[in-house]
């Protein structure tokens, strides 16, 4: 039996750049909300605040969808006390299954938590899953705010890797 946790995704942005406000709408839009059909803790609909700020946000967006839904929304939302990244054996899930792949670009980093955190990474694992296209990946380097040689450096990268 698993232990009383639930899986989570730690979201990491620039509140200058966008609000937590606009990232709460597709939350909302895209899953199922309310607890039917979850089996225990491990799966359940749950937002985590670090402030009472984004506590107010998404008390406040949850009572806008609850109204645009027509429905009463069972989404858990509570303080983050902490934060635990799921074992190396299930992070970049998707990729693994491309090993060439994974293991030129683990050469890239110099430890597992570089890999594990890296941007690139992530979107070549939602990539190989069905999530966008390398045409898509590619303009989204483009916007990154880094150097035109480090975003051609990746480009290039991700021409080589071997699939």
């Amino acid at each position: 039996m698993m232990g009383d946790h639930t899986e989570t995704v730690q979201v990491h942005f620039n509140e200058e750049e966008i609000s937590l406000a606009s990232l709460l709408d597709p939350f909302w839009a895209n899953h199922n909300p309310n607890r039917e059909g979850y089996k225990g803790r491990q799966y359940i609909s749950l937002l985590l605040y670090e402030n009472e700020q984004q506590k107010q946000t998404m008390l406040e967006k949850k009572k806008e969808w609850e109204a645009k839904k027509n429905m009463l929304i069972e989404t858990e939302i509570a303080p983050l006390t902490f934060f635990t990244f799921a074992e190396t054996k299930h992070q970049k899930y998707h990729l693994k299954k491309y090993k060439k792949a994974t293991e030129q670009l683990a050469a890239l980093y110099p430890t597992e938590e570089y890999f594990r955190d890296a941007t690139v990474v992530a979107r070549l694992n939602g990539f190989v899953k069905g999530f966008g296209t390398l045409a898509s990946i590619k303009n989204e380097i483009e916007r990154w705010p880094i150097g035109q040689k480090e975003k051609t450096n990746i480009i290039e990268i991700i021409h080589k890797l071997k699939w």
